[in-house]
C-alpha cells in the first residue's frame, strides 16, 4: 500500500507540473481566446482520454450505467471547469484567477468529503493546506507587484466568483471519479468516461471559438500540446494517482501547479518574481512535504504499537468488527462497516 501511495503521489505531482506549463504555452498563441484554449484542452483531451480507455469503458458499461448520476455530475463539472477557470483569469487577471481556482480546490474538496463521505478533517491536512494557501497568496501579491497589474471594477468580484466555481468543479469531478473507483470501476474507465462525456459537452464551445487555431501553425501546435500533454497525459496520471490518494489530498498536492507556472514565467517568458514570491514557492513546497510525508516516518515506535485492531461495539451488515488503520494522508481511519467506501480500499487500474 505504501508503494502504491508513493506512486500515486508521484503521478499527481507530474500532473501538477505539466498543468503548470499551460500558461506559458498559451503565450505562444496570443490570438487564441482563453475560452478556446480551455475548450480545446479539456474537450479534445477528454475525448482522447475516452478513446484510450474505450475497452475499459466498454467492459465497465454496466457499472457506469449503475453509477450514472456520478458520471453525469462529473462530466458537467469537467465541462464547466475550463470555462470558469479561463473566464476567471480573463476578468480578474491570470494570477488571481489561478490562485483562487487552484487554491480553493483542496478546501472545497475536503468539505465535499466531509459532507458526503463523513471524512474527518485532520489537523495535519489543515496545517498543510493553510501553509500552501499562504504561499499561493504571497505568489499572487508578488506577481501583481512585479507587473504593476491592478484590477478594478465589477470584473474582479465576478472573476473571483468564477474562480471559486472553477475550484468547486475541479474538486467535484475529482470526488465523483474517485467515488466510482471505490465502487469497483477501474480508474481508467472512470476518468475516461467522465472526461469523454465532458469533452463532448465542450465541443460546441470549441466550434464557436476555435477558429484562430487554424490561423497559423504555432496556434495549432499550442492547441495540440494543450490537448495531448497537460490534459490527456496529465489527467491520465491524475486518474492513476486518484485511485491511490484521497481526493482532498490530490487537490492539495496540485497546489504545486502555480509554483511551476511562476518559475516558467521567470525562465521562459522573462517575468521577474520578487522575494515574497519565492518565499511563497518555498511555503508551497513545505505544504507538499507536510501532507505527503508518510505518517510512519513521523510516528514514534511506541505510538505505532497503539495502532492494533480495536473491537467496536457497533455492528453492521458489512462487518462484525471495526479496526483503526493508518490512511495515506496520515489520519487514523475507522474501517470495516463499509469496506467499499473506505479511503484505503483497493482500486482497480
Amino acid at each position: 500500500m505504501k508503494r502504491d501511495y508513493a506512486w500515486g503521489v508521484a503521478a499527481i505531482l507530474f500532473s501538477a507540473v505539466v498543468w503548470g506549463t499551460t500558461g506559458t504555452a498559451a503565450t505562444f498563441a496570443p490570438d487564441v481566446s482563453a475560452a478556446a484554449i480551455g475548450a480545446a484542452a479539456m474537450g479534445v483531451g477528454g475525448i482522447a482520454q475516452a478513446l484510450a480507455a474505450l475497452r475499459g469503458i466498454t467492459r465497465s458499461r454496466a457499472e457506469l450505467r449503475a453509477r450514472w448520476r456520478l458520471l453525469v455530475t462529473g462530466a458537467l463539472a469537467v465541462a464547466i471547469y475550463p470555462l470558469a477557470f479561463y473566464g476567471s483569469m480573463r476578468l480578474a487577471g491570470v494570477t488571481i484567477g489561478t490562485v483562487i481556482t487552484i487554491g480553493s480546490a483542496p478546501l472545497l474538496s475536503a468539505l465535499i468529503e466531509y459532507a458526503l463521505d463523513r471524512s474527518r478533517l485532520t489537523f495535519r491536512w489543515s496545517l498543510g493546506a493553510l501553509v500552501g494557501l499562504i504561499g499561493m497568496g504571497l505568489i499572487c501579491v508578488a506577481e501583481n507587484a512585479s507587473h504593476g497589474e491592478i484590477q478594478s471594477g465589477a470584473s474582479v468580484p465576478l472573476g473571483v466568483l468564477l474562480g471559486l466555481i472553477g475550484g468547486l468543479t475541479y474538486a467535484l469531478y475529482s470526488w465523483t471519479a474517485r467515488r466510482m473507483m471505490l465502487r469497483g470501476i477501474p480508474s481508467s474507465a472512470a476518468m475516461g468516461a467522465t472526461f469523454g462525456l465532458g469533452g463532448l459537452l465542450l465541443l460546441p464551445v470549441l466550434i464557436v471559438t476555435g477558429g484562430p487555431f487554424l490561423a497559423s501553425w504555432s496556434n495549432a501546435a499550442v492547441g495540440i500540446y494543450m490537448a495531448a500533454v497537460p490534459m490527456f497525459l496529465g489527467y491520465l496520471c491524475f486518474g492513476y494517482g486518484l485511485a491511490r490518494v484521497q481526493a482532498s489530498m490530490a487537490t492539495t498536492i496540485t497546489l504545486l501547479e502555480p509554483v511551476v507556472a511562476a518559475v516558467l514565467a521567470v525562465i521562459i517568458v522573462g517575468e521577474r518574481l520578487p522575494v515574497p514570491g519565492w518565499i511563497g514557492v518555498a511555503l508551497v513546497v513545505g505544504c507538499l512535504a507536510i501532507i505527503t510525508t508518510p505518517f510512519s516516518l513521523i510516528l514514534r515506535p511506541s505510538r505505532a504499537k497503539d495502532l492494533s485492531p480495536v473491537p467496536c461495539a457497533c455492528q453492521s451488515k458489512a462487518a462484525s468488527v471495526t479496526t483503526w488503520v493508518q490512511a495515506p494522508s496520515g489520519a487514523l481511519v475507522m474501517t470495516g462497516s463499509e469496506p467499499a467506501e473506505s479511503s484505503v480500499s483497493t482500486v482497480r487500474w
